[in-house]
């Protein structure tokens, strides 16, 4: 589990748009790191419109916010396109970072037993550093108190 003020794991993964993104080259930056299962799901739909409809502001408060998932870089694509999303996605197709997060966890669904990404936001500061940690997140309000805490930081 991820410490509050502590570095925030190092990554590079590619996104549905453009380069890849490195977090230590955001330093200076805030960024917001919401983990989500599965592209194009009903839950995970909402939360990243929900992201894309208050961008600007989060970028207004000096913060960057990155959808991640372990779904391809195409099928980002494709998600991205359907529902006119403005958050950059980023794939995490080997579970690494999201290993790396502790967000990649054991489910159990209908009494079957997998594993999958758990619903999980991050905030990190401009010096790189875990600010806030979300698990398990509920959707509705989210987005919103997210941004909130971005204003507050």
């Amino acid at each position: 589990m991820l410490e509050i003020s502590a570095p925030a794991p190092d990554f590079t993964m590619p996104q549905h748009e453009g380069a890849d993104v490195t977090l230590s080259a955001l330093r200076g930056q805030k960024v917001v790191l919401y983990f989500y299962p599965r592209d194009d799901t009903p839950g995970c739909t909402k939360e990243s419109i929900a992201f894309s409809e208050h961008l600007q502001a989060f970028a207004d408060a000096g913060a960057i916010v990155y959808g991640v998932s372990k779904d391809t870089v195409a099928k980002h694509g494709k998600f991205s396109a359907k529902h006119n999303l403005t958050v950059p996605l980023l794939s995490d197709e080997h579970t690494t970072v999201c290993e790396d997060y502790g967000v990649w966890k054991e489910k159990n669904m209908y009494g079957k037993t997998y594993f999958g990404i758990e619903r999980t936001t991050v905030l990190i500061d401009a010096a790189g550093n875990v600010a806030q940690v979300w698990p398990k997140v509920k959707v509705p309000g989210h987005a919103e108190a997210v941004l909130e805490a971005v204003q507050a930081l």
